[in-house]
């Protein structure tokens, strides 16, 4: 039979029942990778004398009776988490060579609950782009159209699950890392609630791997369906042990509806600082239909949405002003300059990001006492709404640009261009508060590519958009191998 492109869920179901084994997954996970990944370059670090070895030891654990939630599951890891004995070095020359002393926090989860790891799929330079290339590892393609970027910075994971190399994925996000790519590639993908899944060991090299809480970023799954996700996440979801985690431990609380009809959505198709393609938009209608058709209350305003062109800009400044931290002193002299020379009323999101990167303390204690309002509003918001059906990029995949700086580089939406960066308001809608977003399939554009939205739901109520992920999964459809 046939497995890679069966769902964790399946997988499990089969090795407890001794129809496959562990070896056998593995074996057959391999094989695709060597057959397919020559055309897609997902894989960037094989491990598969590692993971046959991994296999060998699922089977022979279920064989002494353990059963664990991934016991013996084929998974993929992305490049940027610490994997004892592979390379990390997040696509960036200077640093090919570093080589971990331990697991990040998320790869011991994985191992501890049995999963087998295949390898490390590609990111771009520094995770710091909506593609998936560097002069490391070279370009992945999206499977649907090798000419086109199957998004970043988690691009490579989304590429492997879309090509059935591996059940799940795990990925991270600041700037739409895990959503992007799921919508360019048709998969599922979770950012959970800030704060919600440790991310020890997930850092850029040569940095030790401490217990920090990052500001924005979180670490999430990636999968084929939307039950794998909440598999995925209910393995991932915790405080570091050498943190929070010593004084608890983590119960998400159940969804807040478990039928179609119950939920009350916001969907949202226009920003304010940016057009939505118009395959994007059907698929945001498909999904509005679906949930109009299915009896779920749909509006598309509300009052109480907090303002998207204040939170683009407090996103862009918290964003920007943290990226450029590491920065040498002679560059942020250079900006500082060029910022200076903005004109007071160039309100443009390309002079908030220069602006941001050049923030004092002061500034950004302002800019995070803001979120705190809309955080504020957030909680009024889903007092009276239960999720958010918002694009994740205004458009489906684009053609790779290699453009060396991203201030020149444009995105096409119908055949108009907008700066490159632009794209990212939409991502920074749950990410700024930090709530958490489920991207699912919302069907094929007209070009045959796949389109995907995210639902936005309640801080630490990750289950609610995971579930309405679920429903509407068996309502539209979801995942399909690329044609």
């Amino acid at each position: 039979m046939e497995w890679n492109f069966q769902t964790a869920e399946r997988l499990a179901a089969a090795l407890r029942a001794g129809e496959v084994t562990s070896a056998e997954l593995t074996d057959q996970a391999i094989a695709r990778i060597e057959r397919d990944d020559k055309a897609i370059n997902a894989i960037c670090v094989p491990d598969f004398d590692r993971a046959r070895a991994a296999a060998r030891g699922a089977d022979q654990a279920r064989a002494r009776g353990e059963d664990r939630p991934l016991l013996g599951i084929p998974v993929t890891v992305k490049e940027s988490y610490n994997i004892a004995g592979l390379p990390t070095n997040w696509g960036m020359p200077q640093h090919r060579d570093f080589m971990p002393a331990e697991d990040a926090v998320q790869v011991s989860r994985l191992k501890a609950a049995g999963a087998v790891v295949l390898g490390k799929t590609n990111v771009p330079v520094g995770l710091q782009d909506v593609q998936s290339f560097n002069e490391i590892y070279g370009t992945t393609n999206n499977p649907w159209d090798h000419g086109r970027t199957p998004g970043g910075s988690s691009g490579g994971s989304a590429a492997a699950l879309a090509s059935g190399f591996g059940a799940l994925s795990i990925g991270s996000d600041i700037a739409g890392s895990l959503r992007t790519p799921a919508h360019f590639c048709g998969v599922y993908a979770h950012k959970p609630t800030l704060g919600l899944a440790a991310s020890r060991g997930m850092v850029p090299p040569p940095a030790p791997a401490l217990p920090a809480e990052p500001d924005l970023a979180v670490v999430g799954p990636m999968a084929r369906t939307a039950r794998d996700l909440t598999l995925l996440l209910d393995v991932m979801a915790g405080p570091d042990p050498l943190t929070l985690g010593v004084a608890y431990d983590v119960t998400l609380p159940p969804a807040r509806h478990e039928r179609l009809g119950d939920f009350r959505v916001l969907v949202l198709d226009e920003h304010p600082l940016i057009p939505t393609g118009s395959a994007v938009r059907a698929g945001l209608n498909r999904v509005a239909d679906a949930l109009v058709d299915a009896g779920a209350r749909v509006e598309r305003h509300s009052p109480l949405l907090p303002d998207l062109t204040e939170a683009a800009t407090l996103y862009t400044q918290l964003l920007f002003s943290s990226q450029i931290a590491r920065f040498p002193i002679e560059a942020y002299e250079q900006l500082r300059t060029s910022a200076a020379a903005l004109s007071a009323d160039d309100r443009s999101l390309d002079a908030a990001r220069l602006r941001a990167m050049v923030f004092s303390h002061h500034d950004w204690i302002g800019a995070n006492g803001r979120r705190e309002l809309h955080r504020h509003g957030w909680r009024q918001f889903f007092a009276e709404f239960d999720a958010v059906v918002c694009p994740i990029t205004p458009t489906p995949a684009f053609p790779h640009d290699h453009n060396p700086d991203p201030r020149e580089r444009r995105l096409a939406i119908d055949g108009v261009e907008y700066p490159y960066l632009d794209q990212l308001v939409w991502a920074g809608v749950a990410t700024m508060p930090g709530l958490p977003a489920t991207a699912i399939p919302a069907g094929l554009s007209p070009g045959g590519l796949p389109v995907g939205v995210q639902l936005i739901g309640p801080m630490f109520e990750d289950r609610t958009p995971l579930r309405l992920a679920e429903l509407l999964e068996q309502t539209i459809g979801g995942f399909q191998p690329p044609k």
